[in-house]
This record gives C-alpha cells, sequence and structure tokens, in this order.
C-alpha cells in the first residue's frame, strides 16, 4: 500500500458518500467495513448488550475525520466521534498549519500505570513501608502471576512505591504498584495485581486492607507533542502573523494565571483528546480525569491548576506550542475489542500500538489547543462555531432537507443564532 497522505483538499465540500470512498481509498476499507460505519449504529444490539447493562439501544455521535495531521512524520486520518460544531474543522485547519511548520513531533513517557492499595490501622506506617519494599521482589513475582500472559509480552508488575498520608481520618500508609500494561488501557490487570496484594500488604503492615484500584492520574505514561505553528501562516484577513503570535501568546499567559480559565483552556485540549478516545473506544472520562488532576498536580506552588500546554516564540518569531498530559490508552481489550466502529477506527487510523495512538492523541489535543486560541485571540471563537451550530439550531426549529442550509445561512448572515429566529426564518421560507 503507498504511504498516506492526510492533505485532503476539499474534503469538507465533499459529499458524505464521496468522504466515504476517499476514506476507504486511503485506510484500504472493503466493502464490509465500510458497511459497519453506518449509516447504523455498526453494532448489532447482541454486541451492545453484552457491553454494558439494561440496553434497550444505542445512542450514536456523529463520526468525523480530521484531516492534514503529521505525526513524527507518519501522515493520519484521525476518527472523532463528537456533537459539538467546529471541532473537526479546527482541529483539521491547525494540523494543516502545523504540517507548514514540520508537522507534530512526540512520544510517551511510557506504558505504566499505578495500582494504589490504601492500608488503615498501621501502628508504625513508616516502619510498615519499609518492610513491605524489603520484600518487593517476592510481592512483585506474587503480582505478576495473576497475569503471566501480560509478563509474557515484557510488561507486568515492575516496582513497589509506599506513601504515608495525613488525611481527615487520621495516618494512612498507601502502596503503589506500578505495573506496565503494554498496549491496553491497563485497568483490569492492574486492579486484579491490587487485590491479589493486598491480603500480604495488610499482613506485613499490621494493618487492614481497603480500597484497592487503579489511578487515573498516570504520571508514568504522559504523551508529549510539540509543533512550530509559522508567523508567515498565521496570518488572516486583517491580521498579520505576528500580531496574532503576540495574541496566542498573551492568551496561554492568561491561563497559566487565571483557574477560571484555565479550566476553559484545557476543556479545549479535552475536546481533540476525548473525541478520538470515542471514536477509539477508550475511556475518555478516565482521560478527562487524569488530565485536570494532572493540570492541578503540576500548577506551580500556591497555584491551583495549570495549563496542559505551553506556547513560546522561537527565535525566528514563530510560535513553539508543546503538550504533556496523561494518556492512558489502549488497542487491546474493552470496547477497542469489540465495538466494531471503535476497530475500525484503530485502522483508519493506522496504528500499530497504545503508544503511537497516544502520541497522535496528544497532537490532536494540541492542535485543537492552538485552533481555539488563535480564534479566540482575532475574530472571536463565536463567528466559526455559530456558522456551524446554526445548522443544529435549524433542525431544532423543525427544518429539513434543504431548508436546513438556507435557515442556517440567514441566521449566520444576520449573526443572530436563536430557535426563535431559525422558526422565524423558517416561516418566510414556507410561505414562499
Amino acid at each position: 500500500m503507498s504511504e498516506r497522505n492526510s492533505e485532503l483538499p476539499g474534503f469538507y465540500k465533499l459529499s458524505v458518500e464521496e468522504r466515504r470512498k476517499k476514506v476507504a481509498e486511503i485506510a484500504a476499507l472493503n466493502a464490509a467495513e465500510m458497511e459497519v460505519l453506518g449509516p447504523h449504529t455498526g453494532a448489532e444490539i447482541a454486541q451492545l448488550n453484552r457491553m454494558i447493562e439494561n440496553v434497550v439501544g444505542a445512542f450514536s455521535l456523529p463520526l468525523g475525520i480530521a484531516s492534514n495531521f503529521r505525526v513524527n512524520g507518519k501522515d493520519y486520518l484521525v476518527p472523532m466521534a463528537i456533537e459539538e460544531p467546529s471541532v473537526v474543522a479546527a482541529a483539521s485547519h491547525a494540523a494543516k498549519i502545523a504540517r507548514a511548520g514540520g508537522g507534530f513531533h512526540g512520544g510517551i513517557s511510557g506504558t505504566r500505570m499505578i495500582g494504589q492499595v490504601q492500608l488503615l490501622g498501621v501502628k508504625d506506617p513508616h516502619g510498615a513501608a519499609l518492610r513491605i519494599l524489603e520484600e518487593q521482589k517476592r510481592l512483585l513475582e506474587l503480582a505478576n502471576s495473576k497475569d503471566p500472559i501480560l509478563t509474557k509480552l515484557g510488561g507486568g508488575a515492575l516496582a513497589l512505591e509506599t506513601r504515608v498520608l495525613d488525611s481527615p481520618r487520621g495516618a494512612m500508609l498507601v502502596v503503589h504498584v506500578v505495573v506496565d500494561v503494554k498496549d491496553a488501557m491497563g485497568a483490569n490487570a492492574v486492579n486484579t495485581m491490587s487485590e491479589a496484594l493486598a491480603p500480604e500488604l495488610a499482613r506485613l503492615s499490621g494493618g487492614r486492607r481497603h480500597l484497592r484500584i487503579l489511578s487515573n492520574l498516570a504520571i508514568y505514561r504522559l504523551a508529549r507533542s510539540r509543533a512550530v505553528f509559522p508567523s508567515s501562516a498565521l496570518a488572516f484577513g486583517t491580521w498579520k502573523g505576528d500580531d496574532v503570535v503576540e495574541g496566542i501568546l498573551d492568551a496561554w499567559a492568561m491561563a497559566s494565571a487565571d483557574p477560571f480559565r484555565c479550566a476553559t483552556h484545557n476543556k479545549g485540549i479535552m475536546n481533540g483528546v476525548s473525541a478520538v478516545a470515542i471514536a477509539t473506544g477508550n475511556d475518555f472520562r478516565a482521560l478527562e480525569s487524569g488530565a485536570h488532576s494532572y493540570a492541578a498536580w503540576k500548577a506551580p506552588r500556591g497555584g491551583v491548576i495549570a495549563p496542559l500546554s505551553t506556547y513560546e516564540k522561537d527565535a525566528n518569531g514563530d510560535l513553539v506550542g508543546t503538550i504533556e498530559m496523561p494518556m492512558a490508552v489502549g488497542v487491546v481489550g474493552g470496547a477497542t475489542a469489540s465495538h466494531p466502529v471503535a476497530k475500525l477506527a484503530l485502522k483508519i487510523l493506522g496504528i500499530t500500538g497504545a503508544e503511537e495512538l497516544a502520541t497522535v492523541m496528544a497532537a490532536v489535543g494540541l492542535a485543537q489547543n492552538f485552533a481555539a486560541l488563535r480564534a479566540l485571540s482575532t475574530e472571536g471563537i463565536q463567528k466559526g462555531h455559530m456558522a456551524l451550530h446554526a445548522r443544529n439550531v435549524a433542525i431544532a426549529a423543525g427544518a429539513t432537507g434543504a431548508e436546513i442550509d438556507q435557515v442556517a445561512e440567514e441566521m449566520a448572515r444576520t449573526g443572530t443564532v436563536r430557535v426563535d429566529v431559525a422558526k422565524e426564518v423558517l416561516s418566510r421560507i414556507r410561505s414562499g
């Protein structure tokens, strides 16, 4: 198969069927795989009934393709499942600008996750911590005996860490089980190992076991990405490239100083990350929790929360964006293995493992964040967003078929996007 090219000029102008054919051609999807994509849910009700409880049907989200992404010299078509207008378009445009600066570059710190075992009523927590560490080799062997397949693949429990915490309920000893989960998200493996170690840890500490559960603050599984956004590629309309660079730097500075702004800054990152997580069947709630916890954990002393991304100006006057965040994603197990659309999304991406997926997702998060800051720093976020949102409002007002675009275009032209306005416009159209 020829090398992929994610540059798709005019992709948004194509019909749905034409876009499907283009993606099928690039990702080498056969007719049966294309059938999975819809327009139905892509999964039989019997499959869905085995995934969660009390199933009555399926809830579908639009599945779009973000184009132009080049990460570490490789092109990607990025599936994104999301209901919010402008996200896919913004990510694609940001990737096009980054491509002019060499694309995205990044990697991941590893595939290690943390399991926590809480020990209560320990009389000598510091002494107990050392007793546990002295038995580390034996305890790790016990943990790894619970998942021989993972250890055969080169993963498994690697280390124990101990922490004595002062809590509102008194001192407690917490033991971290650090596990390399390889291409899995890892929750099941980590939880199983934590459960297995708990009785021995309680015996060694002289306390009693309580919680045994994975932590979503995945500090040993950080995905990183960087990109140069050339000043010359940022100019548009009356805005000069240098002014856009300065505007983005000022916007990022506010997120660094103000937790109210930082919350929305980081939410913009997750617009991209979570959309890819949903498309690929990964646990987007775990990613959201880990990202926002990490943002608080890395905040400067006395701070509340820190931006997950940074922006600087290099010696050439170009904008340099970077991102670092926990990215606990998998390509085996869970919905990634059981949901046909999730499996197909991974094929469209063309990734080879969890580390590559995490690296691409970090790039998508940075792209989405850059796009939001660029819009906020220039024409404002509403102009482009509301133009796309207008279609949803038109549908809510009762428009169908060609009426949807007519109503949306009229609202976008006047700059007033509301259901009551949409109904008025629709009434005029239908009355001739």
